[in-house]
């Protein structure tokens, strides 16, 4: 019994190899589109490169893939993903331009097919990921003509047909440039953004750091103190004293050396606003809940969630709205003005105040309950006339920043700070800040002398008032950097503006020291 095989004609042989062709070009139109969609579905680098290698590993028959990005800091490749069994870990693995299979891509940008990896001497096998006994195709991965990365692969076979392969591989290149790039991008961004948050908030805890918060007084070393103790936790804090103290200063030294540096510090000053208006500041409102009210909008408490609210002047609010206040403080949630829903916060509370919160207590003013919800951690800031031994600091911190301000050079003379601290600064810090702005504005010349405050009107107060404070007790009138005016009036003040005594001390005859007072225009204080 005979067997005929049937015999097939050229036409069916030239009919079946179209189709294989189709399929082949169908099989790789789907994995292009999958790799499309997966460049464009995330900006996680990492996890997108992974994918691809993915989608090329099950659709595409490749064994074994690596890719590899340019770090154009550092101008050498590092590995981004790897699909395959790994005998060495990648941390660490770099490829320099010219250097092994893949940095040969990134000096010359021309792809490659080795048939053979134990044939090739360039292959440095520092992932033990690459299969020898299998080929490698190599190509470089370009943005606008610039190789920024390489994609390494082993299909399982060839079977002679390696230009078809390469050309589809670098299809999936072509697509992965445009998203690597824009990732690489987004995340450089995003490291330079890191670093200048880094950076600024490096300044900001020093710029409210307890050393650059001036004060060497007694008063003000109880302060510092109290502060570096209270910032380790979230204790309400209630900051008293008189307007112009630096209440907000301490606030803000508070919160940015506390564990909720890194969150939000809302300030608002209660005296500013009105209840009705206070109450969607601090709460929020909902769309409709008033006219001009065409938002949502999320109050002061919601934008300080898990970090500090600043509450500036709370004595003056009305005990009206202080019942509203004591729920978000008791409970830590609200409603939004106009909405049902309850919201939660995590906020720390700093508040504070320059009225005398007990009296207010007495007369109704105040909610008891309140109070003591708020009273928890007073800190109390001294006036600037019980600590006048400040205000050579103090003054020469102020120059130091009018002249950042004004662009130029400032310098403060010695009578000028001897006069400073002869005034009791009923306005504190902030009087004495305008003062020596006055001063700066009026001076040419750059220096602020004791001719240029007293043109601020500060001279003719202290010549007027009480018996001065002597702050040139320490001065070394033999100082050849002392001028003959600021010589005379630093003995005046030592001697209590007595002239006699005066004169001892500069060697001179009364008749004389009457002279130079004289000549050299000083105000003399009666006494």
């Amino acid at each position: 019994m005979s067997v005929v095989v049937p015999m097939t004609s050229d036409k069916q042989m030239t009919h079946d190899h179209a189709g294989d062709r189709l399929r082949l070009l169908e099989s790789q139109l789907d994995i292009l589109f999958q790799v499309s969609w997966a460049l464009g579905s995330s900006l996680q680098l990492d996890q997108t490169l992974q994918q691809v290698l993915t989608i090329l590993h099950e659709g595409g028959g490749i064994h074994r893939s690596l890719i590899a990005l340019l770090d154009p800091d550092a101008g050498h490749l590092w590995v981004g993903a790897v699909h395959g069994p790994l005998r060495r870990p990648t941390d660490g693995v770099r490829y320099r331009p010219g250097e092994g299979i893949v940095g040969a891509l990134l000096a010359d940008s021309q792809p490659r097919v080795i048939r053979s990896l134990t044939d090739e001497p360039r292959f440095l096998d520092r992932l033990g990921l690459f299969d020898r006994q299998l080929p490698l195709l190599a190509i470089p991965i370009r943005h606008a003509e610039t190789p920024i990365g390489a994609l390494a692969v082993q299909p399982r076979a060839l079977n002679g047909q390696f230009r078809q392969e390469l050309r589809f591989l670098e299809r999936v290149t072509e697509l992965m440039g445009q998203s690597v790039a824009l990732a690489l991008a987004v995340d450089h961004e995003h490291r330079r953004l890191a670093r200048e948050r880094d950076l600024l908030r490096r300044e900001v805890r020093g710029q409210y750091g307890f050393d650059n918060i001036i004060g060497r007084d007694l008063a003000m070393r109880r302060v510092f103190e109290q502060m570096r103790m209270v910032s380790k936790w979230t204790t309400t804090v209630l900051i008293r004293g008189e307007s112009g103290t630096g209440k907000e200063l301490v606030a803000s030294g508070i919160h940015y050396n506390s564990p909720r540096a890194n969150g939000p510090f809302v300030k608002l000053n209660c005296a500013a606003l009105p209840d009705n208006l206070l109450e969607s500041e601090l709460f929020g409102h909902e769309k409709g809940a008033f006219t001009g009210a065409i938002t949502q909008r999320k109050g002061r408490f919601e934008q300080a969630h898990g970090g500090t609210l600043f509450l500036d002047e709370l004595g003056e609010i009305s005990p009206a709205f202080q019942a509203k206040l004591l729920r978000v403080l008791q409970e830590g949630e609200f409603e939004r003005v106009g909405g049902q829903a309850t919201v939660r916060v995590d906020v720390r509370i700093i508040a504070a105040t320059n009225r005398n919160l007990e009296i207010a207590l007495e007369t109704g003013e105040f909610r008891e309950d309140l109070y003591y919800r708020l009273n928890v951690m007073p800190i109390q800031m001294p006036p600037l006339r019980e600590r006048l031994s400040d205000i050579p600091d103090l003054a020469q911190f102020l120059v130091g920043r009018l002249a950042r301000q004004q662009g130029r050079d400032l310098a403060l003379t010695d009578s000028a700070v001897r006069l400073l601290a002869r005034y009791d600064w009923p306005g504190n810090v902030r009087e004495l800040e305008n003062c020596l702005e006055r001063a700066a504005v009026m001076s040419e010349s750059g220096i602020i002398d004791r001719d240029s405050i007293g043109i601020t009107g500060i001279e003719d107060r202290v010549m007027n008032g009480p018996a001065p404070v002597s702050v040139a007790s320490d001065m070394d009138l033999d100082d050849p950097d002392l001028g003959e005016r600021e010589r005379v009036i630093a003995a005046l003040e030592q001697c209590g503006w007595v002239q006699a005594k005066a004169a001892r001390l500069l060697n001179m005859t009364p008749r004389q020291i009457a002279y130079r007072i004289q000549t050299l225009n000083i105000r003399v204080r009666r006494l």
